[in-house]
């Protein structure tokens, strides 16, 4: 039986990740872990998070899991959610601290001056709520989802991806920001697929059954 490694390094909604993923894979081991052994044994690797990219670096390290969440970026289907994007990327402007590095480029907060609707309102931060995500081209995990779905968001970061060819999706707020990355094996979003509805629970279960 194949099986799914949710990885807890103290950050995150893990069980409701967990839950959605057994609804749509039932025949799958789903397993909510901080072992690093069961990282690596697990066939998928799902990185969930959310809250402060300094805690999330930080917890991530204090429980030993970095490594073993670099090495399942290289090796195996990797699913990064919200924070579990950020993290992939380097240097990030929340506490200016260092992602990853398993793709080139920064997360910056979204900018003050710019956020404006289109009426001249003033946008919030953090952004949150169901926003359109409209796909850079053709991905197995946007298989029967349609171009410009609402997915859900909470983020008052964005990822800004050094290679134009990483992006997989983006969004409208304020600005144009990259919602999805996809490179060979990893395929992250920005946006909560476990608590966007159909097409949220879509999108994982073509991640349970992709094989990059």
């Amino acid at each position: 039986m194949a099986s799914v490694a949710v990885v807890d390094y103290g950050m995150g909604n893990l069980r409701s990740v967990a839950k959605a993923i057994e609804h749509v894979a039932p025949g799958e081991r789903v397993l909510v872990t901080s072992s690093a052994g069961d990282i690596a044994h697990a066939d998928r690797v799902v990185v969930p998070g959310q809250g402060a990219m300094p805690d999330c670096m930080r917890e991530l390290s204090a429980r030993g899991l970095a490594d073993a969440v670099v090495r399942a970026a290289a090796e195996k289907p990797f699913l990064g959610i919200c924070v579990g994007l950020q993290m992939l990327f380097g240097h990030a402007e929340e506490g200016g601290v260092m992602g990853l590095g398993i793709l080139a480029g920064r997360v910056p907060r979204f900018p003050r001056a710019a956020m404006l609707a289109p009426d001249g309102s003033r946008l919030k931060v953090p952004h949150m709520g169901w926003n359109r995500v409209f796909q850079a081209g053709p991905h197995p995990l946007w298989t029967g989802i349609e171009d410009g779905s609402r997915f859900y968001f909470v983020h008052s970061y964005y990822v800004e991806p050094a290679s134009p060819g990483a992006i997989a999706g983006s969004t409208n707020y304020g600005i144009p920001f990259t919602s999805a990355v996809a490179r060979d094996n990893i395929f992250a979003v920005q946006f909560h697929p476990e608590k966007s509805a159909r097409d949220g629970l879509a999108l994982l279960a073509n991640f349970m059954r992709w094989n990059p």
